[in-house]
């Protein structure tokens, strides 16, 4: 299998979908069209379920339910993957009462799973969303969302390690708050925080190399999606190259034990791979991508996506399952011809959203194509 697909989509009490299922045909683009606030981007937010993580929402758990509902949902997918024909299912239960603890299941081919991060052994998805658009200009805390979301479609473990860093940091500034705290306690926390943190960053560093390479592999001259230069910037991560990773926990443990004073007034830790950086350039006229113009920007974002999921079909020998929401509506002809042009290139399903479908007449003969009012999806007349 070089792509992975989904053969049909069943959604119940997902947002604004009581119940809703459809059925792929073939293996080419799935377009989704409808007036704004139809809930196209709802079934896009469905199916990023499938996968480790908080959806491409970063929604809670109990906000995605049908507000008509009972306060559970679910999201069920049959799909060819990795490793052949598989069903995956996830959501939550309703609510037991108003105190009671939500938690996510998953069962792949109706078995319970440990987690969704099982579900990356049957593919990989990953997603371009409109609320990427001021990634380059807006905080480093969002590039360094975007950049865990690179690392974790081809390192399912790695939301692990990321929670298990902000927990242990989490713990060590509650031991600074009290000036009476054990220092033991202290060199225990200290320990953990180090090690973990250096896994982090680690696979961070590993993961934008290898985009790097990806990106500069698959980079062409006539190309309308500019060449984007990747790199992390970080204390821990500029160690890396230098030292073991025996080398730099203890660098980096000696470092939090010195500025226990500074990062007990400060009320935060100031070092550390949770303040790293996704540095991007356009390479074309060597600048920061924050100051290429808005319509470079977004050409630049297509690039890295398309670099990513080219990086995992090579890692995994699958292309991932992409979601594409309102990407085409702000792109020229040319430049969304050459989108399509890749994708199929790719040979990726693909699911796309926007709210003309005239902007879909290039591979209206590819695909299917769905028309989405609330509550329902069917068929497009005469697609």
């Amino acid at each position: 299998m070089t792509a992975a697909f989904i053969r049909r989509l069943t959604l119940t009490n997902f947002r604004s979908y009581h119940a809703a299922s459809v059925e792929i045909p073939g293996h080419g683009p799935v377009v989704l069209t409808g007036p704004n606030g139809a809930g196209k981007t709802n079934v896009l937010e469905a199916i990023s379920f499938l996968s480790p993580g908080r959806g491409l929402r970063r929604a809670a758990l109990e906000d995605v339910a049908f507000s008509e509902g009972d306060g559970g949902w679910a999201v069920a997918a049959e799909i060819e993957g990795m490793l052949g024909l598989a069903t995956l299912g996830t959501g939550i239960e309703p609510p037991a009462g108003e105190e009671a603890s939500v938690s996510r299941r998953a069962r792949i081919d109706r078995e319970s799973a440990g987690s969704a991060t099982a579900f990356a052994d049957h593919l990989r998805v990953i997603w371009l969303v409109p609320a990427m658009d001021h990634l380059f200009n807006g905080p480093a805390s969002e590039r360094r969302r975007f950049l865990d979301r690179l690392v974790l479609a081809v390192d399912a473990q790695h939301s692990s390690r990321v929670a298990a860093l902000e927990r242990s940091l989490s713990s060590r500034n509650r031991l600074l708050e009290n000036p009476h705290s054990d220092p033991r306690w202290l060199d225990s926390v200290e320990h953990e925080t180090a090690e973990v943190a250096v896994s982090v960053a680690a696979a961070r560093a590993e993961t934008v190399a290898r985009l790097a390479r990806e990106l500069a592999a698959s980079a062409h001259p006539d190309s309308p999606f500019p060449l984007a230069e990747v790199a992390i910037e970080g204390a821990i991560e500029s160690l890396l190259p230098q030292r073991t990773a025996a080398e730099i926990e203890d660098h980096y443990r000696t470092l939090l034990s010195d500025n226990r004073a500074r990062d007990a007034a400060a009320g935060r830790t100031l070092i550390g791979p949770h303040l790293s950086d996704l540095v991007v350039r356009y390479a074309a006229k060597a600048i920061p991508a924050a100051d290429a113009s808005t319509g470079e920007q977004k050409a630049m974002l297509i690039r890295l996506m398309l670099a990513h999921a080219g990086l995992i079909k090579a890692m995994t020998g699958t292309a991932p399952l992409l979601l594409l929401d309102e990407v085409v509506a702000h792109l020229d002809p040319q430049r969304r011809g050459a989108l399509y042009d890749e994708l199929a290139a790719l040979g990726a399903q693909v699911w796309m959203t926007g709210a003309d479908p005239a902007l879909f007449a290039e591979i209206a003969g590819r695909g299917t194509i769905f028309e989405v009012r609330p509550g329902s999806i069917s068929p497009r007349p005469g697609a």
